[in-house]
């Protein structure tokens, strides 16, 4: 199909943009499905549209709990030096498919924003319905808030009453460390997290038909069938004709190349400034 919308069709449609089935392609499934699973990881990781922005929740658990307030592990150095490194089990088990953390909250309550009484409402009921303003909307001074209210962000932020939570995330453990005071993890409180996912393509199709992809998967393939036929470079078949692997790798080495350049460049996201 010239959408495909399956893995294999994904296959099949790469094959044909090869020759196939005209040309047999020297290739074996399990090579293919290796490829396949190389393409949409790359996708995952630099294309903006392999990630999805989500909001996940957590309740802790006494498993957690338990977990955070145990005995740290010791890593042991070798000799003669050996000294004793402890590491604390402040995680959470993260799911698979989560590719970064942007942000992460509930873990303790906020006095600044939330409930009726914290401050930042407090201060906008005071601004609203003061003497000096009276009740008209158009005597109300939002600059005054909207600075007032970044001052209020900023505080929060500084002495850290649950707002804003110190945390660490790596992809490959899927644990996110939480860096805060045990006693403030509590069981049945909830945690959220801001979050980039991975698309499933399973479940949405439409990644199979994405245009890198599927130009991308044909590449690779390409590239692996060379190197299958690398080691008969010049070997003379039956009728003339000279079958030269080298060129074939050659040529999909320099389209995988290409593409991985036109990735960063086109459908990556661009990295954030960092001030401070």
């Amino acid at each position: 199909m010239a959408k495909p919308s399956t893995r294999q069709e994904l296959i099949d449609y790469c094959k044909r943009q090869l020759g196939a089935p005209v040309l047999q392609i020297n290739i074996a499934d399990e090579q293919v499905d290796d490829l396949v699973d190389t393409a949409i990881q790359f996708y995952h990781e630099h294309h903006y549209d392999g990630l999805e922005r989500m909001y996940l929740k957590h309740q802790i658990t006494s498993l957690d709990v338990t977990r955070f307030t145990t005995q740290n592990e010791v890593t042991q150095t070798i000799d003669p030096d050996a000294t004793g490194w402890e590491h604390r089990k402040n995680f959470l088990e993260i799911p698979d498919h989560v590719m970064g953390i942007s942000k992460v909250f509930g873990i303790s309550s906020n006095f600044v924003r939330n409930s009726l009484f914290g401050m930042s409402n407090q201060y906008f009921l005071m601004d609203m319905f003061s003497f000096s303003n009276g009740f008209k909307m158009g005597n109300f001074d939002l600059t005054n808030f909207y600075m007032v209210k970044q001052y209020f962000e900023t505080l929060d932020m500084v002495i850290n009453t649950g707002g804003f939570v110190e945390y660490r995330f790596t992809k490959r453990q899927d644990r996110l460390y939480v860096d805060i005071d045990v006693n403030r993890l509590k069981e049945g409180n909830w945690i959220l997290i801001d979050c980039w996912g991975a698309v499933d393509p399973d479940t949405y199709t439409q990644v199979y038909n994405d245009t890198f992809i599927k130009r991308y998967t044909t590449a690779l393939i390409k590239r692996q069938w060379g190197a299958n036929l690398i080691k008969y470079n010049n070997v003379q078949l039956p009728g003339g004709i000279t079958l030269n692997g080298r060129q074939i790798w050659e040529d999909g080495n320099n389209e995988v190349q290409q593409l991985e350049s036109e990735m960063l460049t086109k459908y990556s996201l661009p990295p954030m400034d960092m001030i401070g």
